[in-house]
């Protein structure tokens, strides 16, 4: 949770696997992950049916 917190202070992305491993561990973090993916669309990431995945053409789009 701390380190969630740290991203959403710095916008420091924590990296897809270490989201995906929250996400899968506590439904809880996944309320602050979809926030933290609101506030910072541009480290590529989004839900897509109840899972991350990583957008790779969104930074190639702009």
């Amino acid at each position: 949770m701390q380190k969630l917190k740290v991203a959403a202070n710095s916008g420091q992305n924590s990296g897809f696997e270490f989201l995906q491993e929250c996400w899968s561990d506590d439904p809880a973090l996944q309320i602050v992950i979809k926030k933290l993916l609101v506030k910072f669309p541009q480290w590529g990431i989004a839900i897509v049916d109840g899972e991350l995945i990583e957008w790779e053409g969104y930074s190639k789009a702009i």
